[in-house]
Parts: C-alpha cells; sequence; structure tokens
C-alpha cells in the first residue's frame, strides 16, 4: 500500500470511529480509560523491555542527555502513565455540557453545548508518555486520534497503543478511536497536516524547527507552543529561602523539559550573601552560568551572557542570569525575550504580584512557586498534550477543555421569526 493510500485508510478510520466516540457515554469513556491502565500494568515488562530498543538505537545515534531522559520508561514513569489515566477518567465529562442559557425578546432560549473537536492529529518527539497523555484526553473528550511519535520511540509508542487499543476494545469502542501510524516516513507528516477533510485540528509537540514547518505548512489549524524560555524573577521584597528552593527547583528539577527555567532575574538590591549561596547551589549541580556585567560579579565562573542567550531555551544544565534595577524592568525582559510560556515571581509584595500577573504575557504566571508547575498534572487536568502559547482557543496546558469547542444551542415551541 501507498503511503498516501495508507494515510487515506487512518484519516478515514479516524473519522468513523470520532462520530462513534461523539455519542459514546462517560461511563464508557471511564471504563476505556480504566481498562488502559490496567493494561499498562499488565504490559509493564513489555513496555521497559521495548522502551530499552528505543534507548539503545539512542545511544547508538549519539541523542544528548536531555533528550534520553525524554525519551526513557522507568518503573517511575508508568506509574506516573497509569495514574494519569486514573485521574481523567475521574474528572467531569464536559462532552454535552450545556450554558449560558437565556431566554431572549423573541421567546427564543439560546445557550451554547460542549462538543469534541472530531479528529486530533498529534505529531510529538521523544517522549513516550505522550502516547497515554494524548490518548486518554482525546477519549474523554469524544475526540478519535492520529498519533505520529518520533523514530526515536517507535517500539515504546508501539507497546504503549497496543495496550490502548485493548482498554477500548474491552469497553467495546472502537480501537481505530486512537491510531498510532505504523510508518517513520517522514512525508508521513506533511501527508497528516495536509488532510482537512479527516483532521480537524494538529498539535505539535517537539523541537522548535518542528512547530515552525508544521505552523507553515499545515492546512489543518495548529495548537502549539514554540519553545519554553520561561523565568524566574526574584524581587528585592522576596523571602529568600523560598526564592532559593524555587529556583534550584525551577532549573535543576529536569533540563530537558519545556517548564525548565532559562533566565533568572535577580534585583540589584537583594542581599548578596543570599546570591552567593544560590550560586553555589547550582554551580554544586554542574549549572554552567552565564550573565549579564553584574551578574558576572557575583562569581568568577560566571561568564558572558550574549543577546542570544537572552533568547534561548537551552534544555541543558546552562543558565542566563541578569541583574535588574525594578519588577518594571524583569517584566520588560521577559516580555521581550521571553516564549510567553510560563514565568514566575517571588515576593512577600502582593501589589506587585498583582501587577506582576496582570503585566506579564504568558500562559502560565506563578507566584511564589516554581515553574515546574506548569504541567497538566500539576494543574488537576490528569494529563496535557501540549502546552499553548496561542492565544485563541487553548492557552497554557491544554486538557480537556482545550480538546474541545461550543455550538450554540436553540430551544423553541413552535417559534417562527416575522421580520
Amino acid at each position: 500500500m501507498s503511503l498516501e493510500s495508507y494515510m487515506n485508510q487512518i484519516g478515514q478510520q479516524a473519522r468513523a470511529a470520532s462520530r462513534l466516540l461523539a455519542k459514546a457515554s462517560t461511563a464508557q469513556k471511564n471504563a476505556a480509560l480504566m481498562a488502559m491502565a490496567e493494561a499498562l500494568e499488565a504490559e509493564r515488562p513489555r513496555l521497559i523491555a521495548e522502551n530499552s530498543k528505543d534507548m539503545e538505537n539512542g545511544r547508538a545515534k549519539g541523542l544528548d542527555a536531555a533528550l534520553l531522559d525524554r525519551l526513557l520508561l522507568n518503573d517511575a514513569r508508568i506509574d506516573g502513565m497509569i495514574e494519569g489515566l486514573k485521574q481523567v477518567a475521574t474528572l467531569p465529562d464536559p462532552i454535552g455540557e450545556i450554558s449560558n442559557m437565556v431566554f431572549l425578546p423573541s421567546g427564543i432560549q439560546r445557550g451554547q453545548m460542549r462538543v469534541p473537536l472530531g479528529v486530533v492529529g498529534i505529531i510529538y518527539e521523544s517522549r513516550p508518555n505522550v502516547t497515554i497523555d494524548a490518548a486518554s484526553l482525546c477519549l474523554k473528550s469524544g475526540n478519535a486520534t492520529i498519533l505520529r511519535g518520533g523514530s526515536e520511540a517507535f517500539h515504546s509508542n508501539h507497546a504503549i497503543a497496543q495496550a490502548v487499543g485493548k482498554g477500548l476494545e474491552k469497553a467495546g469502542l472502537p480501537s481505530d478511536a486512537v491510531q498510532v501510524l505504523n510508518t517513520t516516513d517522514r512525508e508521513a507528516v506533511s501527508k497528516l497536516i495536509g488532510m482537512p477533510e479527516y483532521v480537524d485540528v494538529i498539535v505539535p509537540r517537539g523541537g522548535k524547527g518542528l512547530i515552525e514547518r508544521i505552523s507553515r505548512d499545515a492546512k489543518v489549524p495548529v495548537i502549539k507552543h514554540l519553545d519554553g524560555n520561561c523565568h524566574v524573577y526574584i524581587d528585592d521584597e522576596a523571602d529568600m529561602e523560598k526564592a532559593f528552593r524555587i529556583a534550584v527547583n525551577a532549573k535543576t528539577r529536569r533540563y530537558g523539559v519545556c517548564n525548565a527555567m532559562e533566565s533568572l532575574l535577580i534585583h540589584q538590591e537583594v542581599d548578596k550573601q543570599e546570591i552567593a549561596k544560590l550560586i553555589t547551589a547550582f554551580e554544586e549541580k554542574g549549572v554552567t552560568l552565564v550573565g549579564c556585567a553584574q551578574a558576572q560579579q557575583f562569581a568568577d565562573s560566571i561568564g558572558v551572557a550574549t543577546e542570544e542567550d537572552w533568547y534561548t531555551e537551552y534544555h541543558a544544565p546552562k543558565l542566563s542570569i541578569k541583574v535588574v534595577s525594578s519588577m518594571d524592568e524583569a517584566i520588560a525582559h521577559i516580555n521581550k525575550y521571553g516564549s510567553h510560556h510560563t514565568d514566575a515571581i517571588v515576593s512577600q509584595n502582593y501589589s506587585k504580584t498583582r501587577a506582576f500577573m496582570t503585566e506579564v504575557d504568558s500562559a502560565s504566571v506563578m507566584v511564589n512557586a516554581s515553574t515546574s508547575f506548569a504541567d497538566g498534572f500539576e494543574y488537576g487536568f490528569g494529563a496535557e498534550i501540549g502546552i499553548s502559547t496561542d492565544k485563541i482557543h487553548a492557552r497554557g496546558p491544554v486538557g480537556l477543555i482545550g480538546l474541545t469547542s461550543q455550538k450554540y444551542i436553540v430551544f423553541g415551541d413552535g417559534h417562527t421569526r416575522d421580520n
């Protein structure tokens, strides 16, 4: 079968499955999610074995540490996938929810009903847990999904997909509701993003180059984020014990994730001894530091930050540091150089934190908390299929609501329009 024929078949199957999912009951969808969780648990040894093949291939191809970390499936991450499925099953089902009902002067009653998007195409790299995140959220929101994972996670993704299929079949739902492409041909992506007759929205998760290409070439609407250049600003009225914990966690919890801090902004009045403790903590964890001229005075090990550094999402143990004269300067820096993903302030001044939340133009803004919390699971969504930096339709972690739309509904009682 040619690639074009294969992709058309996948699209037709997804469209047919989406019609069935749109009318599936909440109980049926929840039963499928719980069956998927059981299947993952039963298949745990096989998942780890298949992932080891991907890890071995990744090392042979010279993937860097951050990409290998994203690729890894271990017991803890499988536990997280299982817990995510169970959490999504407990979430309220948004489909069919009616809101904003009002009576109009004509006598009709108008409102809105929440409905699925239809078929969601998801293109992602490295992280096999995305397969479960996408499957669970699309299923609960009544959408069929077509998944195209990276070639580096081929074995892991297909092992997970088999467990997903078992869960769907056990609940009496079509296995075509979640399809993982069985080809590594890069042209499959071009086909997927060019099938508006079968696919209603595309969600890309991966490197900046991939997302820019899909946004440019897609004939289907795209929910995207380009990168995660996140900041933490330590105010002169910060509790430095909190600031220390937050900054270290935001940077060093995991380097290869989009919610990791890449630039640290420090008010010029912050105690220099407290800054020295922070610098030492980063150095002990092997973080390479670069900074502005003032920041370089904190330690001889701090290199020169270039203009490019302020724009860069490192995905690595590297951090840019800038000293600012005011919160306004910090906000201006974030809005200029940041990626509108997640930014945080550490301050005990309520007025400042309110101003920071209002003026920072990002999908998530945090007060006295690590940027690491910018995550669908941590937000109580059960999982996410990405963190959108768009401003239309969905923004921030995209969970169930982000995978739905609304249509207007009207109730009458034989009403007709005369004029």
